[in-house]
């Protein structure tokens, strides 16, 4: 074989290894932050729950110490 089609070759699959590569790595931090994002979703979602909760206490609450004063 020709020395330049061997280099050619060699340089082909140098590239399409490099690539492959940068694609791998590029969907594990895609995959890591997005299940970061889902985490931070999860606790904001918590902390409404509970707020709602809390609100709903507060409002029995003021009801209860209202019928007590009247």
């Amino acid at each position: 074989m020709n020395d330049t089609v061997i280099i050619a070759i060699i340089s082909l699959l140098g590239t399409l290894f490099g690539t492959l590569g940068g694609i791998v790595a590029s969907n594990k931090l895609v995959d890591f932050r997005l299940k970061s994002l889902e985490e931070k979703v999860e606790k904001h979602n918590s902390v409404v729950e509970r707020t709602y909760k809390l609100e709903s206490e507060v409002e029995s609450l003021k009801e209860t110490v209202h019928s007590m004063q009247g």
